[in-house]
């Protein structure tokens, strides 16, 4: 069996059966596997949960908690001895081919752990941090930056000292991600050339639909700007959720609502583009005969929030859009009874697992749960709620989340708490935590602690500092070792 992983970034999980986006050939796959429909990440960016999806590990354990190719990153790559689930696949005599976008560690990349990868420079081998934060003020110092009274354009934010941003518009090849496919491609051809008699694992990472949103013209003439409908939670003043969430909001008025809906084309346009792009693997697969031994899995590696409560892009704050990714595994030889749609809870850390019980060589150092069972058309049985663990972007602020499919709670070490209820409430606009109210949920506020910090003592996570200043959870880690 051969294994093909095509992974986004940055996309939604409710892009899957989107009536304004077309995809015909992420469509085609779902038919012959398993459509996750209720799949997560376990960060809301790049870096820990990509890290978490080729570890099979939370970012407590694997310790990579924002970018680490940025100058104050908290860590370069995973810890020291951290197995990736590809050392697995190498070590069982798969060959592994590499293209487009890492962005696990720093330091090493693929081709350092025997992934072959066309585009890799091995000349790259440490980042140097302090560098580019010279670089970043070297650009201030000698570029141009906005003022308060400059004039915008379609589609601009105003920040005063920082660099223009412009938040959608037109690009041929985004990010890339045409030549990215160009090089899969080729390695697909390749591998049939030369009569490869291997197993192989290949990995293919587009940047799309990635903010900014530019994207080729033909697919953003594909939607009419006047079926666009901002989310219900646009409007939300989050004035019962924390001063953050408010304070990203307030970037983004600066666009009108016709802009938001622009963008809103734009995202959905990309997503358009990205699926041509996966159809010229498939295809490509078909024409190679591979395709029919070949496992295919389509994911991301986070969501975007795409004007939902007035935001864009993903961090902090907690809400599902960052959280929900597209989720398939296809391939009907290998999954009973393909075209289903599973709504099991699934979390990212949950691949790893499955990858190696598909070889048969399951591994029990991941944290993740292997989805096997459900490609075998059985109830996954060991997982009742997804957890989640950030501590923030580039400006840090620790966050943790449990939710369930009655609720959802998140721990703000920058503010006071959430909690939704999320049949009630699914699109999470009344913070059940609000002055006055929090009294009548105690005892749910209580038990979802009980459930948060039983995953931390469980995965290590050490946020559980006792000092007076830090200790201001509503129940400390105490509560899961008293009977009281």
């Amino acid at each position: 069996m051969n294994i093909l992983i095509f992974m986004t970034d940055q996309q939604r999980g409710d892009i899957v059966q989107n009536p304004m986006v077309p995809t015909p050939n992420l469509d085609s796959i779902r038919k012959e596997g398993v459509t996750f429909s209720e799949a997560f990440c376990t960060s809301p960016h790049c870096c820990p949960s990509r890290t978490s999806f080729f570890t099979g590990l939370y970012p407590s354990e694997h310790n990579v908690w924002n970018n680490v190719d940025v100058a104050n990153a908290l860590s370069r790559g995973p810890r020291v001895g951290i197995k990736y689930f590809s050392d697995i696949f190498l070590e069982n005599g798969y060959r592994l081919d590499f293209s487009g976008k890492w962005h696990v560690n720093s330091i090493i990349q693929p081709g350092d752990l025997g992934w072959n990868q066309p585009s890799y420079d091995a000349g790259r081998k440490v980042f140097q941090a302090e560098n580019e934060a010279k670089n970043n003020w070297e650009s201030y110092r000698t570029g141009k930056t906005d003022n308060e009274n400059d004039s915008k354009n379609d589609g601009e934010i105003i920040r005063p000292g920082y660099p223009r941003y412009t938040h959608y518009g037109i690009d041929e090849n985004p990010f890339c991600d045409i030549a990215v496919t160009d090089e899969a491609i080729d390695i697909i051809i390749n591998r049939k050339k030369n009569n490869e008699s291997k197993p192989w694992l290949q990995y293919i990472g587009l940047l799309g639909p990635h903010d900014p949103y530019k994207v080729p013209q033909k697919y953003l003439d594909m939607i009419n700007i006047d079926d666009i409908k901002l989310p219900e939670s646009f409007y939300d003043s989050m004035k019962d959720k924390p001063a953050f969430y408010r304070r990203i909001q307030d970037i983004y008025k600066k666009l009108s609502p016709e802009e938001h809906k622009e963008a809103l084309r734009h995202y959905y346009a990309f997503n358009i583009f990205l699926d041509a792009q996966f159809g010229r693997v498939i295809n490509t697969l078909k024409e190679t005969g591979e395709y029919d031994n070949t496992l295919i899995i389509y994911l991301s590696d986070h969501g975007d929030y795409t004007a939902e409560h007035g935001l864009w892009t993903k961090g902090l704050a907690g809400f599902r859009g960052a959280y929900h990714i597209p989720a398939v595994i296809s391939g009907k030889k290998f999954i009973t009874n393909p075209g289903r749609i599973s709504d099991e809870l699934v979390s990212i850390v949950d691949f790893a697992p499955t990858f190696t019980d598909m070889i048969r060589k399951p591994n029990n150092s991941f944290s993740g749960v292997s989805l096997f069972p459900i490609l075998k058309d059985k109830k996954l049985t060991t997982r009742r709620e997804i957890y989640t663990q950030s501590n923030g972007n580039e400006l840090y602020g620790i966050q943790r989340m449990v939710f369930d499919r009655d609720y959802k709670f998140i721990f703000n070490g920058f503010d006071y708490d959430e909690l939704y209820n999320l049949k009630e409430d699914p699109n999470e606009v009344v913070n059940l935590i609000s002055e006055g109210n929090s009294g009548k949920h105690s005892k749910t506020i209580k038990k979802y602690y009980e459930k948060l910090w039983n995953f931390s003592y469980k995965h290590g996570d050490l946020y559980n500092n006792s000092y007076i200043n830090t200790a201001y959870p509503q129940y400390g880690p105490g509560i899961i070792f008293s009977n009281n």
